[in-house]
């Protein structure tokens, strides 16, 4: 009889692709990054995307902001009664970063934001979580909070540790905006020259691309603040690469691939306010995790957040590889296919003389 209790290993193809060169406060250097997936055309798709990128002198980034966030939701008798203690709420943001310093050394209370519907409460607690994802640390801060709410105000009452708003994988206007985890925004100026050797298109047919594609059909589509060809591809493998919560891919494929024409030259851009990495939590004690976190730097002693940042900026910068790539290949009629069905042929031939 099978044995559903024992754990196992659920084996995924992983390569290293690169080097990209990164432009950025938290990495300056060329890195190669590990993408584990079951869609091989990741890999050769990124590749290419790294080298137009190295020839045009790299991606520059940089990380907008950080937080990670949770939402707890009260309730009261009125709306009277919950507004007044809103407002009053609202000026205890020193009290409630005292409860929070209790939870951890690393932990900060940034912000909150708050919604009335009808009689119930919501607010959006916004901490800094240093190396962490921080989904537990937040989730902990938040209960402390709660709790010291709830004593100090009788006349509100528990509903929920979290009540969606926060929001915690799914997409959503609110993270759009404000933004969960990582916000990073990644550039690179290609030439024509570069983009017709490496591409094989120009920089107008990407342009046009992108706004047909990518900003009317995601439109058409009704996407909320997203405007992107694949997103969630990349980041997908880089998560399961270093040992991140995969189902933030659903926040992480929230958000814009930007590209306009600069003189002859094209500018690409993504942007994307979701990222959400760290570098010590769970997952990261795996020892095929350890290793990738070690190749990519980050494991280094070095002030709190900084190494969950270089990783959300390698993120990031293999991301635009991806899109930049998959973009290119769409603006000639079959070469998507093509290439796929090149590269699943050459996967079925390694796995037959493997045998």
């Amino acid at each position: 009889m099978r044995q559903y209790t024992t754990e196992k290993m659920a084996m995924i193809p992983m390569r290293w692709v690169g080097p990209i060169r990164i432009i950025s406060a938290e990495v300056d250097e060329a890195v190669h990054v590990p993408l584990a997936t079951l869609e091989s055309p990741l890999w050769p798709s990124t590749q290419r995307g790294a080298m137009v990128c190295n020839q045009a002198g790299g991606i520059h980034a940089i990380v907008k902001d950080e937080r990670m966030t949770r939402s707890i939701l009260l309730e009261a008798k009125s709306v009277k009664i919950l507004h007044e203690a809103l407002l009053s709420l609202r000026q205890q943001k020193t009290a409630m970063q005292a409860v929070v310093s209790e939870v951890s050394r690393f932990t900060r209370l940034l912000d909150i934001h708050d919604q009335l519907v009808g009689s119930l409460l919501y607010l959006r607690l916004e901490f800094f979580t240093g190396d962490a994802a921080g989904h537990n640390m937040a989730t902990l801060a938040a209960d402390r909070i709660l709790d010291w709410i709830i004593k100090r105000y009788p006349a509100l009452s528990y509903v929920s540790i979290s009540g969606n708003y926060c929001t915690d994988k799914k997409v959503s206007a609110v993270n759009g905006i404000l933004g969960r985890g990582k916000n990073v925004i990644a550039e690179v100026t290609i030439t024509r020259a570069q983009c017709r050797r490496f591409l094989k298109t120009t920089p107008e047919k990407i342009v046009q691309l992108n706004i047909k594609k990518n900003l009317v059909g995601n439109i058409l589509a009704g996407g909320v603040r997203t405007a992107n060809a694949h997103f969630a591809n990349a980041l997908l493998g880089f998560y399961l690469a270093t040992g991140q919560d995969v189902a933030n891919i659903v926040e992480g494929s929230q958000g814009i691939a930007y590209a306009e024409m600069r003189d002859e030259d094209l500018y690409f851009s993504v942007s994307i306010p979701n990222v959400i990495v760290g570098s010590v939590g769970n997952g990261k004690t795996l020892d095929f995790v350890r290793e990738n976190l070690q190749e990519l730097g980050c494991l280094e002693k070095r002030e709190p957040g900084v190494n969950a940042r270089r990783l959300a900026v390698i993120a990031t910068a293999a991301t635009l590889c991806t899109e930049l790539s998959l973009l290119a290949a769409q603006t000639k009629p079959g070469e998507l296919m093509k290439s796929h069905l090149k590269l699943e042929r050459e996967k079925k031939k390694e796995g037959a003389n493997c045998d």
